[in-house]
């Protein structure tokens, strides 16, 4: 396997670095404390094409691969992880399955814009009862003929109070339990379509996180992604490439934590010398190091393998668990290591502490990580 990155890919990885710097960066610190959707940034985001970046220029996107997908990611959530989900949503749980499985009518009409950074999408799945257990979905698209309607309630939906376009997933037929259950492309403004409060957060606290209620929300059957009882496997097909993202999201906040930590080790003294000095703090950005370097890697394989054309249940799975792990153990030694300071906002690291945590939460616990790694392992 090669090793080295394309002249391409770091040009991707530098433009990622050099606007997280520029634009993200500033302000990042009151967008956390107030909540603020950062709406200028995504806006440039899109233009710089990071929110449709593997989708084929003709329906909008940039046509990249999934290694430079890995590379933008890092290079965003490193400075703001608010930031980063947004992308990591429209990418891979948005632009992803509208491609993959979409019609061509729907491509056209939905794709384009979303790959484009025109608009943002959303992915409405989690549900009051049903977080893990994506089986027991409650919200009901009831077969009206020539549309279907739409009643239920979505939790936590990453972009759900700033979205144009939200792929929802409804039971249509209970007694057929998973297999009855359908994909929809929603708009925002439609009948009987209204988003709850916002959530007010440990982490990621600039990302945009509500609940959806659908009240006889009336969806042309032209809006159904695939065949009828498409809805479940469609998801599940979208959440392992969705893995990739939020591994590349908890692998952005380590490494980000980790540069903080080994620039304040080598610049603050105790006992005469700097601390990097001392074993006990040399040895923690020793792991650290070797931990992040090892959940990049995990990264890249599952890029590598989703661009091969490969199963990438497993690989997606294994990088989603590391470098969520190493995101939390990583950021609450970077707090450590700058003592006090550490614990203040203006030193950054206590806020990627609390964006860590929901990396090993949402789009799979890290519990059903393992469970999908085991069950890969004993085939």
């Amino acid at each position: 396997m090669d090793f080295n990155l394309s002249e391409e890919q770091l040009m991707i990885q530098q433009a990622a670095r050099d606007f997280a710097q520029n634009e993200l960066l500033p302000e990042v610190i009151e967008r956390d404390r107030d909540q603020k959707f950062p709406t200028e940034q995504v806006k440039k985001m899109g233009e710089m094409g990071l929110l449709g970046m593997m989708v084929d220029p003709q329906y909008g996107g940039a046509g990249m691969d999934s290694v430079s997908y890995v590379l933008a990611m890092e290079e965003i959530a490193k400075i703001d992880a608010s930031a980063a989900v947004v992308m990591s949503v429209n990418n891979s749980l948005v632009c992803a399955g509208l491609e993959k499985f979409a019609s061509e009518e729907q491509k056209v009409k939905y794709l384009t814009p979303l790959a484009s950074g025109k608009v943002i999408g959303a992915f409405a799945l989690s549900e009051p009862e049903a977080g893990s257990d994506a089986t027991s979905q409650k919200t009901t698209a009831e077969d009206k003929g020539d549309y279907y309607l739409l009643n239920g309630i979505k939790n936590w939906i990453t972009n759900g109070g700033t979205a144009s376009y939200y792929i929802v997933i409804a039971q249509t037929d209970p007694e057929k339990k998973h297999k009855g259950i359908n994909a929809f492309i929603v708009e925002r403004g439609w009948e009987g379509f209204e988003i709850g409060v916002k959530e007010d957060k440990l982490g990621i606290r600039g990302s945009d996180t509500h609940s959806l209620i659908f009240n006889n929300v009336k969806v042309p059957k032209e809006n159904r992604i695939g065949e009828d009882g498409f809805g479940f496997n469609f998801a599940m097909a979208v959440l392992n490439g969705g893995r990739i993202g939020i591994a590349s999201q908890a692998l952005g906040i380590a490494s980000g934590a980790y540069e903080l930590a080994l620039k304040y080790a080598k610049t603050r003294k105790a006992f005469k010398t700097e601390i990097i000095n001392h074993q006990a703090i040399a040895f923690k950005l020793a792991d650290m190091a070797t931990q992040i370097t090892a959940a990049r890697m995990l990264c890249f394989k599952a890029a590598f393998e989703k661009d091969a054309g490969k199963d990438i249940s497993e690989s997606g799975a294994m990088a989603k668990l590391y470098a969520s792990q190493v995101a939390m153990d990583t950021t609450i030694e970077a707090v450590q290591i700058h003592g006090g300071y550490g614990y203040v906002k203006e030193y950054h690291v206590e806020r990627m502490m609390r964006d860590a945590k929901i990396t090993q939460i949402y789009e799979g616990t890290s519990e059903i990580q393992r469970i999908v790694i085991s069950r890969s392992i004993a085939k």
